[in-house]
């Protein structure tokens, strides 16, 4: 079943209490998805020449003092450093792909989670109610956020099975659906180099993305290509640096809502999730046409 949310934020004062929002519109979808929750946060740019690594260890006792003085050695500098219960999130002196490379070899008992330049993922099993709390998403501020409530079934319950799934620099997708020609689809993938680290159908659908955009596709043309190369029903919604994306099968039995103010634009899989938004009453608010990309950037709002 699973649930969806997101949220882009359109003036400041969103902008400023955008995790208090998007925890509020996750736990309306607790009920579709209660075995674990993720979030992708886009916020607090890394400067130019650095860039983020999220990272998740299942060690409760990961020394995460130790690893940034690792990657201090590595890439030079003092990386900055903050955890959120079993993530931590690293600044490094160094492009995102040379330190994403360095900690899966150094380190492959860690998850990257995410890499780039705004981006950082956070999920974990367990209640959506607990994960909003436990990372405590009322702290965060940010650009935009998207966020996923699973009931796992197409592949075991594990916090690297959930969503959101990034194959990509700054790049994330959650999904609503099932695929069914994904096992195919993930050996054409690897054959062109694209990595993948759990039996997750929606990391095929995400590694997808990430190997159009890497071919020269625009996101529109990638997601466009969904529909003709992904086979089975679905709801996606896209993040990358600059807004995200929504785009549902041409069937769309998955169900969708999306809405806007002058203050936001919303997406859930429900009314409800987006019904604890502030100006909610007053919204544009319609169901997404089967096989129409939706997308918002932050140049163009």
């Amino acid at each position: 079943m699973c649930g969806i949310v997101g949220l882009f934020a359109k003036s400041s004062e969103i902008e400023e209490s955008l995790g208090r929002h998007l925890g509020a519109m996750l736990e309306q979808m607790s009920d579709r998805g209660p075995d674990s929750a993720g979030v992708a946060v886009y916020r607090d740019p890394a400067p130019s020449g650095s860039s983020k690594l999220t990272l998740f260890s299942a060690d409760p006792l990961q020394d995460w003092d130790a690893l940034a003085s690792e990657l201090g050695q590595a890439f030079g500098g003092s990386p900055a450093l903050e955890t959120r219960s079993s993530h931590a999130v690293f600044v490094v002196d160094a492009e995102a792909d040379e330190a994403e490379a360095w900690v899966r070899q150094a380190h492959p008992e860690l998850r990257v989670m995410s890499a780039g330049q705004t981006i950082e993922i956070y999920k974990e099993t367990g209640r959506p109610e607990e994960f909003v709390r436990r990372f405590a998403l009322d702290d965060f501020h940010g650009t935009h956020a998207l966020g996923h409530t699973r009931m796992a079934t197409e592949s075991r319950v594990t916090t690297e099975g959930s969503h959101p799934f990034s194959t990509g620099l700054d790049l994330c997708l959650v999904h609503n659906g099932s695929l069914s020609n994904h096992n195919r689809l993930r050996e054409k993938l690897r054959r062109e180099g694209v990595e993948f680290q759990t039996e997750n159908d929606t990391e095929v659908a995400a590694g997808y993305l990430a190997w159009r955009l890497r071919e020269g596709a625009s996101l529109e043309q990638a997601l466009v290509g969904c529909l003709d190369d992904l086979d089975g029903f679905y709801t996606f919604l896209v993040g990358t640096v600059d807004g995200f994306a929504v785009l549902r099968d041409p069937i769309a039995c998955k169900p969708a809502v999306l809405a806007e103010t002058d203050d936001w634009v919303a997406m859930g899989s429900e009314w409800r999730a987006i019904s604890v938004l502030p100006g909610a009453s007053e919204a544009r608010a319609w169901e997404p046409a089967p096989g129409v990309v939706y997308a918002w950037e932050r140049q163009k709002v």
